[in-house]
């Protein structure tokens, strides 16, 4: 009689241990084996502890089993890219007679077989000094990517919204300036201010920039930009995207490199010439576009600008080259399997001024900081090539350039 209990006992633990997952019995039996062995009081104790340990347990196992389940709907997403970053020749059919030897060099070397194209433009005249990749450069571009901040950062300044000190708030506890953002191409920031401006001042400074319209005069085989003429839907980010990311507008290497020359010159917004021949580099004449509000301006943007490459997004610059400021903005961004990686930037000399835009296209290898280091490299090759050190540009007398009347 003095074993029925203790029978009892262990037909509730097999019947117990019966309904326990596979992979805990072998660790549950090890347990009751224990048991055997000890005191009533003993007993007492551990089967309180083993039925508290199993009950643990048992949750355990189930907690296990619904992270794992959870965290398959977690695996990060890579994007997939179709088109290769490398190319075997990026000068094939480029015309380069009209180019400046020392510049054109300098691009090739550090292009390399990126598969992009390198812009260099006098930004005292408009005259195209080099143009690596020819047929990409003058093709119908591309997504700017942040480089769009620029006409953004210039249409915010003009319409008196924010100045380069002030702070914007983008949460509870984050606030930033424009220097920073340009620095740091701060997308939350760009897309406040573009949602403030509203489209319709965004279009029209962006087109007040040459965004939309050909950049170059009579320069053969150039093709058009786009810039919508409605804001992208709300589902695809709405005016805020297309502040920050441009998304929804194409724009050119020529159209950019315009722009940024129209920043470095204090606003003369000249057509791009692209001389083909020594006869028409000898003959060459500016030729203006339009004169552009923005001088005020530039000191409001320049900080950001240098920022960038000091220590923000463009400061894979520094790499190769330092003995010049250079003022730039970089741009990343991806669309139907290809990412996109731009640079924009002029150097801030009294001498051999020059604006670099760097354009990449391609996949995983190539973004904005990829730009700005070929870019380091080019200011390397012109700076070794005594270009900064040849004497001022010929500076042109302003009143006596008149804009063309075509709009071209």
């Amino acid at each position: 009689m003095s074993k029925g209990p203790s029978c009892f006992r262990l037909i509730l633990a097999v019947a117990f241990l019966a309904c326990l997952p596979l992979a805990s019995l072998s660790w549950a039996a090890h347990i009751t084996t224990r048991t055997t062995s000890k005191s009533k009081s003993q007993k007492i104790s551990e089967s309180q502890r083993t039925r508290r340990s199993l009950h643990h347990l048992a949750r355990s196992s189930s907690v296990g089993v619904t992270r794992v389940s959870t965290n398959t709907h977690r695996r990060r997403h890579y994007e997939r890219f179709h088109m290769s970053s490398f190319v075997e020749d990026v000068t094939a059919g480029d015309v380069t007679a009209g180019e400046d030897p020392v510049v054109r060099q300098a691009a090739v070397d550090a292009l390399g077989n990126m598969n992009g194209t390198a812009v260099a433009i006098e930004p005292t005249s408009g005259r195209v000094l080099a143009m690596v990749n020819q047929k990409l450069a003058l093709a119908s571009g591309a997504q700017p990517c942040s480089t769009i901040k620029l006409a953004v950062a210039l249409a915010a300044l003009n319409e008196g919204l924010v100045s380069r000190d002030t702070e914007v708030a983008l949460g509870r506890r984050s606030r930033i300036n424009m220097t920073e953002a340009l620095a740091h191409s701060n997308n939350a920031y760009f897309e406040a201010l573009g949602r403030e401006l509203g489209f319709e001042k965004v279009a029209y400074y962006a087109h007040e920039y040459g965004l939309g319209e050909l950049a170059g005069y009579d320069i053969a085989g150039e093709q058009l930009g786009d810039y919508p003429d409605e804001a992208i839907p709300a589902s695809l980010g709405g005016v805020g995207k297309m502040c920050s990311y441009g998304e929804g507008i194409s724009m050119t290497p020529l159209q950019l490199g315009a722009m940024v020359a129209a920043i470095a010159n204090g606003g003369t917004l000249y057509y791009l010439q692209h001389p083909t021949t020594p006869e028409e580099v000898a003959n060459f004449q500016p030729r203006v576009k339009r004169q552009l509000d923005i001088a005020p301006l530039i000191p409001e943007i320049s900080d950001g600008m240098a920022g960038a490459v000091v220590y923000g997004t463009a400061r894979s610059l520094r790499l190769n080259f330092n003995e010049e400021e250079i003022l730039g903005k970089t741009g990343t961004c991806s669309h139907a399997g290809t990412r996109f990686g731009w640079f924009a930037s002029y150097a801030n000399s009294n001498v051999g001024r020059v604006v670099v835009v760097v354009f990449l296209q391609g996949g995983r290898p190539t973004f904005g900081p990829k730009a700005a280091e070929i870019a380091g490299r080019m200011y390397r090759d012109m700076y070794d090539h005594n270009f900064f050190v040849a004497g001022p540009a010929a500076q042109m007398d302003q009143a006596d350039i008149k804009p063309e009347s075509a709009n071209r």
